[in-house]
């Protein structure tokens, strides 16, 4: 039998080969459509997407920037006010992404500036809650205000989100209509869509299960932090507490349990448990408190004691507000602070103060009794003793004439110590002054002031410009007048005296261990002699009231100059040092904040 080839088959298979490649074609085409549509109705959801995303961003920088003020105002506590110190430029930020993505919108324009400048009022509203709850400025009716109209302007806020947000969804169903009405005009097209859905869904699987792995990571730094904030309590002597005032539920930290004595979760809190806790004396107060939390919606700082059960009294400061959860539940937030150390430190304090009153006291009863009744019989010592005549002393022994000799040095160092002493009580009693003044004039006083023992000594006082400051001016002076003198008096014998005086302006970071930080710039200036000098090792103890390096025999004084140089110093904030070299001659450096 002779095989005639099946023309109608290969026919046949051409036409299925045709109609499979149109096919392909038609699909290909209907595929490259909808991807086409796809991409734009992609393009519309990211758009939308962004919007809502930075609108979130928005709303999250102001809550930030709430709760972190209300942080603040509950604990002063400056760290509380980082999230709303960067709050205005994430605002900022988020602003000009959205101008940029709503450009070809003029409502969604509209609203978005209508959206900053109630942001813009609810920033003000925050400055304005913090000025007021400063303990300064602290005016609770104003504070009150603000917080309230904060909470209207957040609420503005909010609403004014949600339209734009409704708007985005009303253009993206729109565009999802025409969408979906493109893609049933073939079931081809549906099962593409199938497809890709299903594509999308094995992507969402894969995002999916990359989120999931970063979800676990983030829940073991959420209880790495949850660790720390615990640690924190206990190192701060702290806790916090949560009152559902719907339900009635108190849950307390683990070291609000440790502050009362026990161990967490020992007992279950609520109203009746906290007061049993409170002394007996503050009971019906703090009762009171609880009572009228609901009607205030806070609850101001409470001071109050409780009674641990090993009767051990601990003193308490309490502080709490109402905030609505995302149910509508109203829950009552609160922190307990131990202030006990601090409480007892207040009582020692004031013990101190009151021993510092009765020393102040009793410095100005000496005072009184150096400058009058000291004074006076001295006077009277000095005056007899002058009366004793030339013809007296004549017929009197040798060892009288000595004793009168002695009284009337002593009598003198006597008049010396007491006027130097009031000298010293004046640098801190006196009222204090400040005066810009020149202090070359200052200067130009000491000298003429030491004019005969410089002229006696032939001393050569050498000194540069010095600065205008605004000083103490009798102070200064007698500081100038102290120190050119003391190095006048402990000049070597047989070399005339010279002394050297220059001033320069210093960072105070120059000198971290003896000057203060705050202040940048200080006047140092600088006095040099080729005196005798004395031994480093006293450079410190030589300001020290009463010190005295020589014995009163060999030089004069009462060891109250350099002591009263270190109190004008300190008066104006300022510093001085000694140095020296036996034999060589001393320097001291005085400190003046410019």
């Amino acid at each position: 039998m002779k095989w005639i080839p099946n023309f109608n088959s290969s026919n046949s298979l051409r036409v299925i080969f045709v109609i499979a490649v149109f096919i392909l074609l038609f699909l290909s085409s209907i595929a490259y459509k909808h991807n086409q549509d796809l991409n734009e109705s992609s393009k519309v959801v990211m758009h939308t997407y962004e919007i809502n995303i930075q609108l979130e961003r928005l709303m999250s920088a102001i809550k930030d920037a709430e709760t972190g003020q209300r942080g603040y105002i509950i604990t002063r506590n400056a760290r509380f006010l980082t999230p709303y110190i960067y709050s205005r430029d994430k605002v900022n930020t988020s602003f000009i992404t959205l101008k940029k993505l709503t450009a070809d919108n003029p409502q969604q324009q509209e609203n978005l500036q209508k959206l900053f400048k109630l942001i813009t009022q609810r920033f003000v509203s925050f400055e304005n809650c913090l000025k007021y709850s400063d303990p300064k400025t602290y005016d609770k009716r104003k504070l009150d205000n603000h917080m309230f109209g904060g909470r209207i302007l957040m609420e503005n806020i909010r609403f004014k989100v949600d339209e734009m947000n409704d708007i985005e969804k009303t253009f993206l169903k729109t565009r999802l209509k025409i969408y979906d009405s493109e893609i049933s005009l073939s079931p081809l097209f549906s099962i593409s869509l199938f497809l890709v859905a299903l594509c999308f869904i094995l992507l969402a699987y894969r995002q999916i299960s990359r989120d999931f792995e970063r979800l676990k990571i983030f829940n073991k730094r959420l209880l790495i932090s949850s660790g720390l904030i615990a640690e924190s309590e206990s190192i701060g002597n702290f806790s916090t507490w949560q009152w559902d005032l719907d339900s009635d539920k108190i849950d307390y930290s683990d070291n609000q349990y440790r502050l009362l004595g026990h161990e967490p979760n020992s007992f279950v809190p609520n109203k009746a448990t906290l007061l049993k806790f409170v002394h007996p004396d503050d009971k019906e107060t703090f009762a009171n408190y609880m009572d009228g939390i609901v009607e205030r919606k806070q609850l101001p700082f409470v001071y109050y004691k409780i009674v641990r059960p090993n009767h051990e009294v601990r003193y308490f400061k309490t502080t709490a507000k109402i905030v609505t959860d995302q149910q509508g539940s109203k829950i009552l937030l609160g922190i307990n602070f131990d202030i006990t150390d601090e409480h007892l430190l207040n009582i020692e304090l004031q013990e101190r103060n009151k021993e510092l009153e009765k020393s102040n006291k009793e410095l100005a009863s000496f005072n009184h009794v150096a400058s009058h009744d000291l004074q006076e019989p001295l006077r009277k010592i000095q005056t007899f003793i002058s009366r004793v005549s030339d013809a007296d002393k004549a017929v009197m022994s040798d060892s009288a004439k000595n004793y009168i000799s002695k009284i009337e040095s002593s009598a003198k160092r006597m008049r010396v110590l007491i006027d130097d002493l009031l000298l010293f009580s004046r640098t801190n009693t006196t009222k204090k002054e400040f005066i810009k003044i020149n202090l070359n004039e200052l200067l130009d006083n000491a000298e003429s002031e030491l004019a005969e023992v410089i002229e006696e000594k032939k001393a050569v006082i050498k000194t540069n410009k010095l600065p205008k400051l605004s000083v103490i001016p009798y102070q200064i002076e007698q500081l100038f007048i102290n120190l050119i003198g003391n190095s006048l008096k402990y000049s070597q014998p047989g070399i005339e005296p010279e002394i050297s005086i220059t001033s320069e302006k210093v960072n105070s970071a120059d000198y971290p261990e003896v000057l203060e930080q705050s202040v940048k710039k200080f006047h140092k200036i600088t006095f040099t002699d080729n005196g005798m000098g004395f031994d480093p090792q006293f450079k410190e103890t030589i300001f020290i009231l009463f010190q005295r390096l020589h014995s009163k025999t060999d030089y004069p004084g009462t060891g109250i100059g350099l002591a009263i140089c270190k109190k004008i110093v300190e008066n104006h904030k300022g510093h001085i040092l000694a140095d020296s070299t036996l034999g060589k001659g001393s320097e001291f450096t005085v400190f003046l904040p410019d």
